[in-house]
């Protein structure tokens, strides 16, 4: 198999696990899976609002989806391990469950749009964008989009900070399409200055003291002392010498 099939394929079965345990753990507030491969087998993270539900009465709904994950989608020796979402309004597959609830049971969509930009940026998000598209009110369909806050879409920390998620709903008209993006406040932006008020402590520089002759002496061993004071000594007798000569 070729590495572009192989991310393929891989890419594929993340898909698949993840409208797997989005039916699988409703109830439980779910808001995505991380896959990696370990040498003892692959590591699962479900990330969850309520991981009581994940985790089930003395852990059986856990086994019973690693068994699915082992036998159905042919994950070799699956470890799920269960983390809470600490703020939801920060998950954007979160906050596009919301939304897409809200229109399944009626709730008009520009309401549903600023109810949950409102809830994520009084949160503390730095942006959000959420974007439903579908038959909205016409037979044709269109898209409303609604946006808060410092959004950047190009660059490193639009790819690397930005979280996106995309759920769908069937409705009478049809499918209603939901597609969330945030901006999280742990964002760092190469053009965002940090000013410190007050200045950092200065490095203190030790002066190194020159060592004297007789000091270098005292410092050397026993040995190479001998040496130098008998080399200091022949330096003088040829100096007597040839002052005597003269």
């Amino acid at each position: 198999m070729s590495i572009v099939k192989r991310f393929i394929t891989e890419s594929i079965k993340k898909t698949e696990i993840d409208e797997f345990l989005q039916k699988k753990l409703e109830r439980a507030g779910y808001g995505g899976v991380d896959l990696s491969k370990t040498p003892l087998g692959t590591h699962v993270v479900i990330y969850a609002m309520r991981p009581g539900l994940v985790i089930g009465r003395g852990g059986e709904t856990i086994k019973d989806l690693a068994t699915t994950l082992e036998e159905n989608f042919k994950i070799s020796n699956p470890q799920i391990s269960v983390s809470e979402i600490e703020v939801p309004e920060f998950n954007a597959f979160v906050v596009a469950s919301r939304v897409a609830s809200a229109l399944q049971r009626g709730v008009h969509f520009r309401r549903a749009g600023f109810w949950a930009l409102n809830q994520v940026m009084d949160a503390g998000a730095l942006g959000v964008e959420i974007v439903i598209s579908g038959k909205l009110r016409t037979e044709r369909a269109r898209f409303e989009k609604f946006r808060a806050g410092y959004f950047p879409r190009c660059g490193d920390p639009a790819l690397k900070y930005m979280r996106k998620a995309e759920v769908h709903v069937q409705l009478k008209p049809g499918i209603i399409g939901v597609r969330v993006k945030i901006m999280p406040p742990d964002a760092k932006f190469p053009d965002k200055i940090q000013i410190l008020e007050e200045l950092p402590p200065e490095e203190t520089v030790e002066e190194k003291e020159e060592n004297l002759p007789e000091q270098e002496a005292e410092n050397l061993p026993k040995e190479q002392a001998e040496e130098k004071v008998e080399i200091k000594d022949a330096s003088k007798e040829t100096v007597e010498s040839e002052e005597a000569e003269e």
